[in-house]
């Protein structure tokens, strides 16, 4: 069957002849942007007709560029001929437009690069959103927690002590080897640093007051608990969030079972428990280390060590770095707890709320010290 379609135009006309093997599109005019109008409605319909292989004669086109290479190619998409194209006479230079065109438009369109300042607001946007929904979700399960421990602590009976007692070992003795290798190190750097600077002034028996002050009032529940942080507070997250993947907090659920009740108030009264007496354990430890330092650069004995400690070192300072210590244990076992109940069904879940038990649990110990710092400044502490 052989369809035409004549001149609709002076300068531009196509005409298709269609053979058993493959059709024939004829050609002529100029296939400008000029003559865009004309040359679509040139381009004959072939509706209805089976697609198939099309030869493509320009010999009696004149002119072409892209508009008329598109409108071409897009003939060409529509009859079904795209990929069964191929061009029998004509310019070459007109063949490899519609190619390079028809190439083009199988391209998927990038997207255009947005400017770095849009970026850098996209990013901020997104993650102080991510934040705010963070700190209101981690409240919301500080609220649950608070709920359950009045509820435990008007029955008693319901209280897990062997969890509490089993916990406590494990965040307190557990921990005192490398807290304490840590803490007297500490006390000798702090010693060493501030031995150095005082030398100068010819204050070095300064040193001692810098060691007492520094430690039992700042340095000794800081460090303590980021120390506990990252051991036990990550501990919490990754045991909690394996039982969610091995499906045990479900099943605690099907039996009855609180998981907050099971699970995070015998962690966290456990954590209120050692970590007072962990910085205490810290503190002395740094003092010793500091002691030696002292001793051993300094040429002041260890009466003397102890009678300008004594001095410096009054009984609000220690009630006020202990005072802290209570604050930090519940920031570090709810930042882990909520982050392990947090863990979907992966090994890899697991992983990144463990890291981010930790680095909220940091970073709430830290803004929570800054906190008491100006608190106990504006009291006059």
């Amino acid at each position: 069957m052989a369809g035409t379609k004549g001149r609709m135009a002076d300068e531009v006309w196509a005409r298709l002849e269609i053979g058993r093997g493959a059709s024939r599109l004829l050609l002529g005019g100029d296939w400008t942007l000029r003559n865009a109008g004309a040359a679509a409605a040139a381009l004959p319909a072939r509706d209805g007709q089976e697609p198939g292989p099309v030869v493509v004669d320009t010999s009696a086109v004149g002119a072409m560029d892209t508009t008329g290479a598109f409108l071409l190619s897009q003939w060409l998409r529509h009859a079904g001929a795209s990929d069964n194209a191929a061009f029998a006479a004509g310019n070459p230079a007109h063949h490899a437009l519609v190619e390079r065109v028809t190439l083009k438009e199988r391209q998927p369109l990038a997207r255009p690069a947005s400017p770095s300042l849009v970026l850098l607001a996209r990013r901020t946007g997104r993650a102080t959103f991510a934040f705010a929904r963070a700190a209101a979700n981690l409240l919301e399960f500080f609220g649950l927690v608070s709920v359950k421990l009045a509820l435990v602590l008007l029955r008693p009976g319901r209280l897990r002590l062997r969890a509490v007692v089993a916990h406590v070992e494990r965040i307190g003795l557990h921990a005192l080897p490398i807290l304490g290798l840590l803490s007297f190190l500490i006390g000798v750097v702090l010693a060493y640093q501030g031995a150095d600077q005082l030398r100068a002034y010819g204050a070095e028996i300064f040193t001692v007051n810098l060691l007492g002050v520094s430690i039992l009032r700042e340095l000794g529940g800081l460090l303590t608990a980021i120390l506990v942080a990252g051991r036990s507070g990550s501990a919490f997250a990754a045991e909690i969030g394996t039982m969610k993947v091995n499906e045990e907090v479900d099943a605690m659920r099907t039996m009855g079972l609180d998981p907050v009740e099971v699970l995070v108030l015998p962690r966290l009264l456990a954590m209120v428990v050692a970590l007072p007496l962990l910085t205490i354990y810290a503190s002395l430890m740094a003092l010793a280390g500091g002691a030696v330092m002292v001793v051993a650069s300094l040429g002041v004995t260890l009466p003397q060590f102890l009678n300008q400690l004594g001095e410096a070192v009054t009984l609000s300072t220690l009630w006020v770095g202990l005072s802290k210590a209570p604050v930090f244990a519940l920031l570090i076992a709810l930042a882990g707890c909520y982050e392990g109940l947090q863990v979907t069904g992966s090994a890899e879940s697991v992983g990144r709320q463990t890291t981010k038990s930790v680095v909220e649990a940091i970073f709430l110990v830290i803004v929570a010290d800054a906190f008491f710092s100006i608190l106990f400044a504006q009291l006059g502490l």
